[in-house]
């Protein structure tokens, strides 16, 4: 080795031995006679004196060396002086007196500061990824991923679960998104999919027997993509046999409860997370992955308004479509220019326009562009319900239940970002459970899956598959936190004619669902025993966990909003010659190619 401790291991009782590190130099300080050097490594950092009456020719080179040489350093460890103990790292205590140094690699200036966390634009950063990964944050980002994998593997091992890996190269089926093809040379005109997931091979997997089964799979989505979305992601894929819903709750809450504790910076905010139906949490908070570290719960005040004189709200109730508000503590004094703001990411969320009404924080009065439609009984039994109180703003929406939702979560989550509500140092999990099997309305006469197709409706209501299929709840659950959705997964149909059943509703042909997953239907056949499973977002919990608001920033080489990768300059054109032994022809014009 060439060195024999870490920049992060040496303490006080090492003081007296002779040391080799060997590591980048985070910092170079030149006091006349004395060059103080941070040398630094994955596992920390240690401060070097290298004065020119110990070592003259140590010296001379310290004077040429600049931050992010490589440099190897022999000393001997000394007890810093009285006062000058550094407390904001581990080694502060100590530093090492150089004796020899040897340069293993000079380096050119780097195009941003690594050794602070200054902001860097992102597409310098990702372009020069492997410096950015140099830094003290990405690094600590790293090892919290690092962390809770392992806790993840050594959990489920415990509890008797099996690892198996499957394929990467697999059948193009129809799962949501836009699959990745992969051109086969052999099998001219012909591809194979990178997996959306491995839904359909872990659920064979039980049919084979294995009755406990995860993988950290990669998963490929070609999607756009946002803060929380990248093309290829890593998920905790698990499948278990001879389960009920709860089984699999209760082991994923004791696991996530366990990791957490093991791998976080940011603390659960209770450890007993709450189980909430779909129906309760859309209706509260406007979306079926609520934040709950705050409250701006939706109250419905259709029953008010309604029979008020302001004829969009009366007008909409009586067509049977909701009116609700919330009530924004502190906001009440905010300006004709803040209120058009509001207007305008209402409108964004599909909002036609905004309503509000405004508490004067001393005289009570209520103001407002619409206040003059309600008489004073009914303003009153408006702040009643809505627990309204001097200084408060209320934001309305009235349209459709699924624009008001959006809308008032929109603004819901914007108000609780401007009152600093959103505190980042707490992670507040829950359970949604009680999803409708189809998405709301019909599409060409056909229902749409809310989960994927292989999701078992609740039994009591398989006889309302052929009488009411909207009205099907099924045995899907999501876990959610922050406002995130951070595992999602159902109990699964093992039976072939309920398969078969779900398929037509949503627009499958016999033919069809055989060519696509016959393999599947088939295997139902074969003594398929009663199975569910989950998957929780691996990106997503590590960037909660490490208090970071983009899974960009947990994954070592990402891609941009683009899809494109940076560094690597992918993608990118290939020679004909590769074309040409997989049978394909470009159809793209010349200007697009040049473009």
């Amino acid at each position: 080795m060439l060195k024999t401790h870490s920049c992060g291991e040496l303490r006080l009782e090492n003081v007296g031995e002779t040391v080799t590190l060997a590591g980048w130099v985070n910092r170079r300080r030149d006091m006349g006679g004395v060059v103080f050097i941070d040398l630094r490594d994955r596992d920390g950092k240690t401060q070097v004196v290298v004065n020119a009456g110990r070592t003259a020719e140590g010296f001379a080179l310290a004077e040429q060396i600049r931050s992010e040489y490589v440099i190897q350093v022999t000393g001997e460890v000394s007890q810093r002086p009285s006062g000058q103990e550094n407390e904001n790292i581990a080694t502060g205590d100590i530093e090492v007196l150089a004796d020899e140094i040897v340069v293993l690699n000079p380096a050119k200036n780097p195009p941003f500061l690594i050794d602070r966390d200054e902001v860097v634009d992102e597409s310098l950063r990702l372009k020069y990824r492997y410096l950015d990964l140099r830094r003290e944050r990405l690094q600590r980002n790293l090892s919290i991923r690092h962390k809770a994998i392992k806790f993840i593997r050594d959990f489920l091992d415990k509890r008797g679960f099996l690892e198996v890996e499957t394929p990467i190269l697999f059948k193009s089926t129809p799962e949501g998104a836009r699959d990745y093809l992969v051109p086969s040379r052999v099998h001219p005109g012909q591809f194979y999919a990178l997996p959306q997931s491995p839904q359909q091979l872990k659920q064979l997997l039980m049919v084979a027997g294995y009755e406990r089964y995860f993988q950290i799979a990669r998963c490929f989505r070609d999607e756009d993509l946002r803060a929380d979305r990248q093309p290829e992601f890593t998920q905790l894929d698990m499948e278990m046999s001879f389960v009920e819903r709860d089984d699999i709750l209760n082991l994923i809450e004791e696991l996530m409860v366990g990791m957490v504790k093991h791998a976080s910076l940011v603390p659960l905010a209770y450890e007993e997370f709450p189980r909430l139906s779909y129906g309760d949490v859309v209706n509260r908070y406007g979306t079926d992955r609520p934040d709950l570290r705050f409250g701006l719960e939706l109250v419905d005040i259709s029953d008010i308004v309604g029979s008020s004189s302001f004829r969009v709200f009366a007008e909409n109730v009586a067509a049977g479509n909701p009116v609700k508000a919330i009530c924004v503590p502190g906001c009440g004094d905010y300006s004709r220019k803040q209120l058009t703001e509001l207007e305008d990411i209402a409108k964004d969320a599909g909002a036609k326009g905004l309503a509000w009404l405004a508490i004067h924080p001393e005289t009570e009065e209520v103001r407002g562009p619409i206040a003059k439609f309600f008489t004073v009984e009914q303003l009153i039994a408006l702040t009643e319900k809505l627990e309204a109180g001097p200084g408060d703003l209320l934001l309305i929406s009235s349209d459709t239940k699924s624009v008001v939702h959006e809308v008032l979560h929109t603004l819901r989550t914007e108000m609780a970002n401007r009152l600093g509500l959103t505190n980042t140092n707490t992670l507040a999990f829950a359970w949604v459970i009680d999803f409708p099997l189809f998405e709301e309305g019909m599409e060409d006469g056909h229902y749409a899956p809310s989960h994927h197709m292989f999701t078992a409706p609740k039994r009591a209501h398989i006889p309302l598959l052929d009488s009411d299929p909207g009205k099907v709840l099924s045995e899907q659950y999501d876990l959610v936190c922050n406002g995130f959705e951070v595992a999602g997964g159902s109990i699964r149909i093992h039976e072939r004619p309920l398969q078969r059943k779900i398929m037509e509703l949503i627009g499958f042909s016999w033919e069809e669902a055989e060519d696509q997953f016959g393999h599947m239907l088939e295997a139902f056949e074969y003594g398929a025993p009663p199975h569910g499973g989950i998957a929780p977002g691996v990106d997503r919990l590590v960037a909660l966990m490490a208090g970071e608001p983009n899974i960009r920033e947990v994954m070592a080489f990402p891609k941009t909003a683009q899809a494109t990768d940076l560094m690597a300059s992918a993608p990118s054109p290939v020679v004909q010659r590769q074309l040409d032994e997989l049978h394909i022809a470009l159809a793209i014009k010349e200007k697009e190619k040049k473009a």
